[in-house]
């Protein structure tokens, strides 16, 4: 297989993303990086609602014995909580190009980012860096940390609850 850049996985994933928005009735437009945090902006006509998605991708094997599954974050996502803002964490299987989608507020990543982070840092007594992850529990087992569950965000595409 061709290597495929970061920059391909990650339009891919937005795609992916666009089109799961649009065939669930939301009207969905790519920002193509002119809007600083934002991948696409989202309009729900039924609600008359707007709302914006971050969407993060990960090209690999699907974990088949791991716990958890996770994305690299920055310092930044420790602080951006609005209710409007939703992640959309996209895990594509290298083969077949199977795609998961993980919908997660943005107060769920932030307080997790910042958790996670300051736990690492005490256990590991690293210097503090830049580079953060957010993680999902593929299991209920017992983390250091209170890790979000993927169970619990896998598919949810209903804003329309959200939104009320």
């Amino acid at each position: 297989m061709d290597i495929i850049s970061k920059n391909s996985i990650s339009i891919a994933g937005e795609f992916a993303v666009l089109s799961q928005l649009v065939l669930r009735g939301f009207d969905a437009n790519m920002t193509l990086g002119h809007t600083k945090g934002v991948d696409i902006l989202v309009s729900d006509p039924i609600r008359n609602k707007m709302f914006k998605m971050e969407v993060k991708t990960h090209l690999g094997k699907f974990p088949s014995r791991s716990k958890t599954v996770g994305w690299v974050m920055s310092e930044k996502h420790e602080k951006i909580v609005d209710e409007n803002l939703y992640y959309c964490f996209v895990n594509i299987d290298i083969n077949p190009h199977i795609f998961k989608f993980y919908i997660v507020p943005s107060a769920v990543v932030a307080k997790y980012v910042k958790e996670s982070h300051e736990h690492w840092l005490t256990v590991n007594n690293h210097n503090p860096t830049s580079m953060r992850e957010f993680t999902l529990a593929l299991s209920e087992d017992n983390y250091a940390i209170e890790t979000p569950l993927a169970k619990d965000y896998e598919n949810k595409w209903n804003f329309r609850n959200d939104l009320l």
